[in-house]
């Protein structure tokens, strides 16, 4: 145990036994709550006690031997001691990156402590400062409440949120369907950390799906009592909190049923009439669900957009690739959003690319743009502290250091002249122009430079220069005068004392005796007989004795009550200056907004041009037109890692031709990526930034769905094969001809004849119903039947369009079988896995091998294709002969049609799972009968 308490340097518990008894009679008061993290403020330590004491010793410490009992017997509490830094590691973890917890801190002592910071994962505002003090803030928090409301054709989702950090109140209602897939798709645009729900007494179905999409989204779920869900006052407590007239608001407000109760309950969960510094301050505005791509948390992972803890590096993720941002903490916190936001509308993206395009053309301006923002701070986040009042004379020198960067930044634009300076002048001139005239930034530079003593910034001290007002310039005269007086005494007694000023006779000046000399015990004995009679000796001590004289401690007192006076006048004045610079805050606010646009799309033009294969601008067409095009495309992620030598590809998605792609080929041949990639590279676009392709040609999505590798839940419950049908019902829902649909794999995690089955369902329901451009990866080679080039005759019912096959390609040495990818996505058909190849390169036991390539060569039903062997001939892929008539397999074809047709029919999203595992077996079961009198179908089961 003391080489734990070393090692982690664990501050003693330091409690007597009448502090441990009162202190255990106010814990038992505190009410129950399994989630809260409660830490006591012993000064120079923390503790937390009871299941909190436990969470911490396993989660922080890794052991239980932290834990110390508090108490003895039944009364005893298990307690753990966290020494400062500690404190803020368990802050940071719990409120940044979990979502699990709540934190509360209380101070006071004995059986009287009260509760003075609460914190969750959405609400971190009192905790900002332990949060925020020596780190940027990355992303922004956001609380969200919704009020559903069940009904026979689906669910109104009333839908409201909070920007705690950006002051901005947003509304919204929708209907949802039963994967609840808009109110996924919101959570992930707006970041959500936190969703508030009215409680439930029962929890049903559709309940239970809800909490789904939380874990999904890693979102805290916080009940409230339905009683907060009103709306009573809604409308009048809005018109306090927000800018502007009280008609807009109530005319927002009258327009939705049940967004308004969503909205009240985050405004009482949040407190922000509690806090008048909100008053005035916030904006509100109507949601708009359409504006933006919807990205589901699957997709998001699938497409590695957000960073996660478990990144080898950082360019693993779309962010942390894309991240060159300059400005301190705006600019990744736009980028951030801009990630989670892709937009629709065909002139913002232009809008977007234009800008990125000129900064990549014109390098020298790029550069000296870059380089000044090197020099701006993080100005919402001064800004907000100032209006929490947790600012002070810093925060309005950083503010003043920010403001004397922009003419630098104007004149570098200004200096622009490509066919682009007309929109950078009327995007970022024209408003710097109206921010920094006299009337605005220009005012709050010269109040900043009368006021302030910027002399002084070089030592490290804030502080109102002394001319700023009469009063304080008295004092200032009063303080020096004081101040040579005590130096003359000062020379004086040491002419005196017959001692050498500074070197032997020293001034000294502290708390307990204010000024007062000092001299070396050395030095004592020679004067010690004036000493006696001259002056009076405060204290001898190892570093010497100091003492004093009546004409000192008259000087020393009237400059201590002096500069006590001076320090009351400075903090009323700070308190001025402060209450002044905050009338600047909307002006802050536009230009905060202004300078993080503009060093996000900095930010995209320096990654375009200094990757070794430089990005190239997308042409983009509206959703209904176009098709997708991808010349040369690279997955940006993979090509930035160090060890890989990128082989670049082509996807034509073409409407009516290759809409719909089966990608099929060798394990590790690249399948995955290659998809994977073409969703990267429109997310990119859509965002306003350029993409890693020779060229590229993007029709709007407004949707991906991403069904990408089988990702167990079985901690919440759920299979592999589960979830992925969870996954792909939420596709098969919510797409529309204008997403993009990512599948990898479909209907591996049951057995070969199911998953085919529901594979080539899902398919067909794609293709026919769906028609949104597709990618689906598979080792159902089967499927590639679905193509009209490669459909047998007698299997083709009905004829399908828009289907082609692709494949990854390989090569096979015949000599040896080595197998090589070669990583090229080519057009047709692949007919084998190479699964026992893959099976020789993890060196599996040669008999196992021999013996899978004869089980294989059993079964098989296609021959080798698409594999290039050593004399370069290639052969085709023809489906074997059957030992059955044209009859047999055409009637055959039809009731296996039939079968698959019911399947895909039935309602998989109001059934569950018992009741559509009996309806499929049922199926089955008929298809078995009739497969009694046809040797074709016989062959499947």
């Amino acid at each position: 145990m003391e080489n734990f308490e070393e090692q982690n340097k664990l501050p003693e518990l330091k409690l007597d036994a009448k502090q441990a008894q009162g202190f255990l009679s106010f814990f038992k008061t505190l009410p129950q709550d399994p989630r809260a993290v409660r830490l006591f403020d012993r000064r120079d330590y923390y503790t937390a006690h009871g299941e909190g004491a436990t969470f911490i010793a396993k989660t922080y410490y890794h052991t239980t031997t932290a834990l110390r009992q508090l108490g003895s017997g039944s009364d005893g509490l298990s307690s753990v001691s966290v020494s400062k830094n500690m404190f803020e590691t368990i802050a940071r973890n719990i409120l940044l990156d979990r979502t699990d917890h709540t934190l509360e801190l209380y101070e006071g002592s004995g059986s009287n402590w009260r509760l003075v910071k609460s914190g969750t994962p959405g609400n971190i505002g009192s905790f900002e400062d332990v949060l925020f003090a020596n780190n940027e803030m990355q992303d922004t928090p956001v609380v969200v409440a919704l009020y559903p409301s069940f009904r026979e054709n689906g669910c109104t989702i009333g839908f409201g949120y909070v920007d705690l950090t950006k002051r901005v109140l947003g509304l919204a209602e929708f209907i949802d369907g039963s994967h609840f897939t808009n109110v996924e798709s919101s959570l992930v645009a707006l970041g959500c950390k936190e969703c508030l729900l009215p409680m439930e007494s029962g929890k049903s179905n559709e309940y239970r799906t809800l909490h789904d999409v939380f874990t999904r989204c890693g979102v805290m779920l916080t009940e409230r009592k339905r009683t907060e869900f009103k709306t009573r006052d809604l409308v009048q407590d809005l018109g306090r909190l927000c800018k502007g007239s009280i008609e807009p608001i109530r005319d927002l407000v009258s327009g939705f049923e049940f967004a308004a109760g969503a909205l009240s309950a985050l405004l009482s969960y949040a407190e922000l009439l509690a806090d008048e510094s909100n008053y005035g301050n916030y904006t509100v505005l109507r949601y708009n669900l359409d504006r933006y791509m919807r990205l589901d948390s699957a997709a998001m992972r699938a497409l590695n957009v957000l960073e996660s803890k478990a990144d080898a590096n950082k360019n693993f993720s779309l962010f942390g690739l894309m991240n060159r941002t300059c400005t301190a903490g705006m600019g990744k916190r736009l980028l951030h959003m801009w990630l989670k936001q892709p937009l629709l509308d065909v002139n913002e993206i232009n809008s977007r690319l234009d800008l990125v395009q000129a900064f990549v053309e014109d390098t020298e301006l790029r550069q000296d743009v870059r380089q000044h923002f090197r020099r701006i701070s993080d100005i919402e986040r001064l800004v907000h502290n100032l209006e929490k009042k947790r600012g002070g004379l810093h925060h309005i020198v950083k503010l003043y250091q920010s403001s004397i960067r922009l003419p630098y930044i104007k004149s570098a634009l200004e200096k622009y002249e490509g066919q682009f300076s007309s929109l950078i002048r009327e995007r970022y001139l024209d408003p710097l122009e109206e921010l920094t005239d006299d009337d605005h930034l220009n005012r709050f530079i010269a109040l900043v430079e009368a006021s302030v003593d910027l002399d002084q910034l070089e030592t490290g001290e804030y502080m109102i220069s002394s001319s700023y007002d009469p009063a304080l310039a008295t004092l200032k005269e009063k303080q020096e005068s004081l101040e040579c007086q005590i130096h003359n005494l000062h020379k004086q007694t040491a002419n005196d004392l017959d001692l050498p000023m500074d070197k032997s006779l020293k001034l000294d000046k502290g708390t307990q005796f204010g000024h007062v000399f000092r001299i070396t015990k050395k030095e004592e004995p020679k004067i010690r007989k004036k000493l006696t009679t001259h002056f009076i000796v405060l204290e001898t001590r190892k570093d010497g004795v100091k003492f004093t004289n009546t004409k000192l401690k008259k000087l020393g007192d009237q400059y201590q009550k002096i500069l006590e006076e001076y320090k009351t006048c400075q903090k009323e004045l700070v308190n001025r200056v402060v209450q002044t610079a905050l009338t600047f805050s909307q002006v802050f606010d536009s230009l905060a907004g202004l300078i993080s646009e503009l060093d996000v799309l900095l930010s995209f033009a320096d990654l375009a041009s200094c990757c070794p294969t430089p990005y190239t601008r997308p042409d983009i067409t509206a959703s209904d037109v176009g098709d997708i095009i991808l010349e040369g495309s690279r997955h940006p992620c993979v090509e930035a890692q160090d060890w890989v030598n990128f082989i670049p590809n082509d996807c034509k998605l073409v409407r009516g031709k290759s809409w719909f792609q089966i990608i099929t080929g060798p394990n590790m041949g690249g399948k995955s990526t290659f998809i994977r990639q073409v969703g990267v590279n429109i997310l990119m676009a859509q965002v306003g930034s350029f993409v890693p392709c020779d060229r590229a040609s993007i029709s709007v999505r407004d949707c991906i769905f991403a069904r990408v590798g089988a990702g167990d839940c079985q901690l919440h419950g759920v299979s592999t094969f589960m979830q992925e049908m969870l996954e792909t019902a939420s596709i098969l829902k919510g797409a529309t001809d204008k997403s993009l649909i990512i599948i990898d794999e479909l209907g591996r995690g049951t057995s070969t004849y199911d998953g085919f089955g529901l594979a080539w369902a899902i398919c067909e329901h794609i293709v026919e119903v769906i028609k949104a451009p597709t990618l689906f990866a598979t080792h159902f080679h089967e499927l590639t039947a679905l193509a009209p080039e490669n459909s047998v005759h007698e299997l083709d019912m009905k004829q399908i369009i828009g289907v082609a096959n692709y494949h990854v390609s390989a090569h096979i040495d015949t000599s040896n079988r080595k197998l090589t990818m070669l990583y090229k996505v080519e057009p047709g058909a692949c007919d084998q896995s190479f699964g026992i190849h893959v099976a020789e390169f993890a060196n599996f036991p040669e008999s196992v091998v021999a013996l899978a390539r004869e089980k294989a060569a059993e079964l098989e039903d296609f021959s080798a294709t698409a594999v290039v062997s050593n004399d370069d001939k290639e052969e085709v892929g023809t489906k074997r002969k059957r030992e059955c008539n044209d009859d047999d397999m055409s009637r055959g074809a039809a009731q296996a049609h039939k079968f698959l047709k019911e399947f895909s029919d039935m309602p998989l999203e109001t059934m569950d799972l018992k009741q559509a595992l009996e309806q499929i077996s049922k199926l089955k079961d008929e298809l078995k009968k009739d497969a009694g009198n046809c040797s074709w179908l016989q062959q499947f089961f």
